[in-house]
């Protein structure tokens, strides 16, 4: 049996309108919140019949969280709980790593990606250290709607991958590599100078923004046309 929590907590209003205006419904923000905020907002989005996505999410709180919720997914790597995949996914997203160091922020989006329906494929460690992986890759990538790339340390991939597609490329700096990356400052530097036109940027380590806006131009790319 798993031990009651606490009475819920007052800390949240969750907007359950969201899902009407914005297509997708309300993202709980796990960091700073108590293992009784965040049930307690599960529980408001499951009574309204909405999915779930739960961001960083620590595995000290999923270890509260978690058992109360069996019929949700929480990835470790990822730090993210979330409602099952549905059965029939629309479109197709490529998340690519530079390096297996940033798999934690490509794991959020693809995390992100399956939460909204998206087809979703993760491909590993294919920095510009060693160019032959990428070339490797380029066929599927080039199949997909929309590809996120995941680097830290100097930012280079984004630019490289961009090159070899037409379709929109989101770049996501990771705060891994050395001092002088500063917690990636100087991939985010690298990729918003990106001079591959396809490429557009968001925050460091910000995974959950680029699956989110991934999901976006796949699902429209996959709608029939009007």
């Amino acid at each position: 049996m798993t031990d009651p929590l606490p009475e819920p907590s007052s800390e949240l209003t969750l907007d359950l309108d969201r899902a009407k205006r914005c297509g997708y419904p309300e993202v709980v923000f796990a960091e700073g919140k108590t293992p009784e905020a965040i049930v307690d907002a599960i529980r408001t989005l499951q009574d309204a019949n909405q999915r779930v996505l739960v961001t960083r999410l620590t595995p000290e709180q999923a270890a509260v969280v978690c058992p109360h919720f069996t019929d949700l997914t929480y990835s470790p790597r990822g730090r993210t709980l979330r409602s099952p995949d549905a059965a029939r996914p629309i479109g197709d997203v490529v998340v690519a790593t530079a390096g297996t160091g940033d798999l934690p922020v490509a794991e959020e989006a693809a995390g992100t990606l399956r939460w909204m329906n998206v087809g979703c494929e993760v491909v590993f460690d294919i920095g510009v250290a060693g160019p032959q992986r990428l070339l490797d890759r380029v066929e599927r990538l080039q199949r997909a709607d929309c590809v996120v790339v995941v680097a830290g340390m100097e930012g280079a991939l984004p630019s490289v991958v961009g090159g070899w597609l037409a379709c929109p490329v989101i770049a996501v700096p990771t705060s891994v590599g050395y001092g002088a990356s500063f917690n990636g400052l100087a991939a985010l530097l690298g990729m918003l100078n990106s001079c591959a036109a396809n490429v557009t940027c968001v925050n460091i380590d910000a995974g959950f923004k680029a699956g989110y806006v991934a999901g976006l131009i796949a699902s429209a790319a996959a709608r029939p046309a009007r």
